[in-house]
Order: C-alpha cells, then structure tokens, then sequence
C-alpha cells in the first residue's frame, strides 16, 4: 500500500535513467545518509565508531571492489588484500615523502598505483580464466607482502616494517578522533559506491556482465574482451587501494604487510558470497554479516554456563560456522542476502493485494 509506484509518472528521458526509479527508495535513501552523517555522530560512543562502524564501511567497500571483479565482470581473484597493502604503503609514502599533500589526494593516488599493480596481475585473465586465473591472482598476494616485508624503503625504513598513520585532516579539519575518522570513511565509502552504481549501470558495466556470462558470445558482439577484463582488475584495485588506506589509517591506526595476509582475502570473498554476488547492496549486508557476527557469538557464549565453551575456542567456533554458512549460502541462496531483501521488496509492492 505504501510502498508502491501508482501515480508516479516520467516525463523526461532523465527520471526514466534514474538509479532509484522509485520515490519511496530516494527517500528513504536521503533519510538514511542524514541519520548516518548526522544522528549517529552525535549519538556514537568511542566503541561504536572504532569497533563497529569503521570496519564495517571498509569491509563493504573492499567487498565492492571485489565485486566489480568477480560478480560483474567474472573474473576470479584472490589477491583481494595485496592490493589493499598497496594501496595503504602508497598512500603512506606519499603523506610522508610529498609535504602538503592533501589527504584526500593522497588517499586517491594510493588507489591508483593499487589499480596498476592490479592491472599487472590482470593479464593473465587475457590468456586463462576459471581456476587457473584463481591461482595466479593467488600469486599477488604473496609477491606483495613479500616485497613490502624484504624492502624497507616502502615503510620508511622502519626496523618492524609498521607503518603508522598520518595527520587525518581535511580542508583544515582534524579527523582523528574517532568520529572524525567514522566520518571520513563514510564520506568516502559514500562516494565510492556512487561511482560504483554509475559504473554497472554504464556501457562498461553492460560489458562486464556480458563477458561474464560469455565471453565467446562477447566478442562476437564486438565487445573488446581484453580492455574490458583489464578496465575490471584496474577498476577494482583502486576501490580496494581505497578500501586498504582507510583499514589502515582510519581504522587499525598502524599496520604491517602481514595484515593484510591471505585470510583477508578470503574474509572479503565471503563477504560477496553471503551478500551477494553481482549486488551492490550485498556488500553492505556482507560486511555487516562479517562484523557482527563475532560480537553476536561472543555474547551468546557469555552467557551459556561457566566452562560449556572455551573461551579460547569462540574464534574456532566461528570459523566453522562461517562454513557452514558459505555452503549453506551456496545450496541454498546462491545469490546471497541481497536476494532476500529483493523478495522482500517484491512482495511489499503487491501487499496487501497478494501476500
């Protein structure tokens, strides 16, 4: 009843291109930016920002930056986290190398040099694909941190090879505390998956979703395969340079090349899996899956009886969960939680007319 598009008319070839066709959806859309820039600043406590909302908005956008690559344009990777390291020692040597860099600046060139080492492990993808190309992206991963632990010029010569993160300021403003920094990864995240939307809905993202259906078909139709795959891996590696420099110097405050190890890789891939592949709004449903559910475990093994579970065995437990989630996930609702949320809409827009 509510939640319908009777009496709602385009006119113009703009509102028929609109991202949100729907005026419930813009609205409820504004109303959500304005509680997350506005209500949860004021209201926030320490914990929340640092625990809770920055890494969630990180994990989300790292998961669009995969996704771009994988549920898009098809194309397999596990280099997820290098190119996160990349883009956060990029972003670090440029704020400590090139006096008065903006931040903001600094942030945006440390996602392109992610996006040309992503680029170079990319072209595998024009002779391979499938498992095969699974494996050489694996290789980033440890060709990255292999180079970032062995030469210490890219953490500023630093013994422990940590790096630390700079000044967070903007226009002026300083963001370095915590809800300083929960607004600069919002901001951010904000903007990035803007361009993500308009990046699908564009004559590259209609390519990307052709070749990932069938390539073969895909040149037949003159699609260029290889600009395409290679724009994929660029295109992601920069959200996921982005996505590094905020983990880094939003979130952790310090970081090693050994933090962004294989299992962030595949912490990222089980985002997109439990969210949804293909989806923009599964990455923020992932992520949110990803975070909360620790603290959620944690709480309920609180409170079962003294001794019943270990708690030195809770990160166990959740590991094997997760598990049995991503098969479950995979059997089940291959598309993810985006899919149900989808269903929900559906069926608000017929209620109560059919249930």
């Amino acid at each position: 009843m509510f939640y319908r598009e009777a009496g709602q008319f385009n006119t113009r070839y703009a509102q028929d291109r609109r991202v949100f066709a729907l005026r419930q959806d813009r609205h409820g859309l504004a109303a959500l930016l304005l509680f997350a820039f506005v209500v949860v600043p004021w209201l926030g406590n320490d914990y929340w920002f640092s625990a809770i909302l920055i890494p969630f908005l990180v994990l989300s956008l790292a998961g669009l930056g995969l996704n771009l690559l994988t549920g898009y344009a098809g194309q397999l990777s596990l280099g997820s986290a290098a190119f996160m390291a990349v883009g956060a020692f990029a972003t670090y040597n440029l704020e400590v190398r090139v006096a008065g860099l903006p931040l903001l600046v600094s942030i945006a060139l440390g996602g392109l040099t992610a996006a040309l080492v992503a680029l170079l492990f990319g072209l595998p993808s024009l002779r391979i694909k499938g498992f095969y190309l699974l494996v050489s992206t694996l290789a980033a991963q440890f060709f990255v941190t292999w180079a970032l632990t062995r030469f210490s010029w890219f953490s500023n010569n630093s013994a422990s090879g940590v790096i630390s993160a700079p000044r967070l300021e903007v226009f002026g403003v300083n963001l370095d505390a915590p809800a300083g920094r929960y607004l600069l990864t919002l901001g951010v995240v904000v903007a990035l998956f803007w361009l993500g939307k308009n990046l699908v809905r564009s004559e590259l993202g209609r390519n990307w979703m052709a070749v990932r259906d069938m390539d073969t078909a895909a040149a037949v139709i003159g699609i260029p395969l290889a600009k395409t795959k290679l724009l994929a891996f660029a295109i992601s590696g920069f959200f996921l340079g982005v996505a590094g420099a905020l983990w880094a110097f939003a979130y952790l405050g310090t970081v090693e090349p050994h933090g962004f190890d294989l299992n962030r890789s595949f912490q990222i891939l089980f985002i997109i899996i439990i969210g949804g592949l293909g989806s923009l709004l599964g990455n923020f449903l992932g992520a949110a899956f990803i975070v909360l559910f620790p603290v959620l475990l944690s709480n309920l093994v609180s409170l079962l009886p003294g001794g019943l579970v270990d708690a030195g065995q809770v990160e166990n437990l959740q590991k094997m969960i997760f598990g049995a989630l991503i098969i479950l996930f995979l059997i089940k609702e291959p598309e993810g939680l985006a899919r149900l949320w989808q269903r929900f809409r559906q069926r608000a827009r017929l209620w109560p007319l059919r249930y």
